[in-house]
């Protein structure tokens, strides 16, 4: 995962689990399957020590998966838009990139943005079709109830 600093707690895994409602073994799952990037060089028998970043990246996760019910490839993807787009932020923030630059980092970001919202919006569309389906079948359960009532 990310060094920490001063100003970044290290934190040790069942304290990350605690915070933010998951267990031990999911973070290192999640680890495993690269939705969580590893962590960095650490001495052998040593505890992985995670920081505030990791800790957001995992709320992150952890609520886009329980909101959209989304399968861990679709998850990674949508995290990985969402890392792109901070690295064009922090590069954004961090120096004077020039006009042309400031356009191709904007033009990528737009790509990111484009490729999370047509996730979002399958699920949607996933969502209010199940959604149409339920209504119907509804409808259908509470006209044969009052066709025995009516009988």
């Amino acid at each position: 995962m990310s060094a920490t600093t001063a100003a970044d707690p290290a934190l040790r895994i069942g304290e990350v689990a605690r915070r933010v409602g998951t267990t031990p073994r999911t973070i290192r799952y999640y680890e495993e399957i690269g939705l969580l990037p590893p962590e960095g060089e650490r001495e052998s028998g040593r505890h992985r020590l995670y920081g505030e970043r990791d800790v957001q990246r995992l709320r992150d996760a952890l609520r886009l998966k329980e909101l959209l019910g989304v399968s861990l490839d679709e998850l990674k993807l949508l995290l990985e838009a969402e890392e792109a787009r901070a690295a064009l932020r922090e590069e954004w923030q961090r120096g004077d990139p020039g006009a042309a630059r400031r356009r191709e980092m904007l033009d990528e970001s737009l790509g990111h943005l484009d490729r999370q919202l047509a996730l979002v919006r399958r699920r949607r569309d996933e969502i209010a079709a199940l959604e149409g389906e339920l209504t119907a079948k509804r409808r259908r359960v509470v006209r044969r109830l009052r066709s025995l009532q009516d009988g």
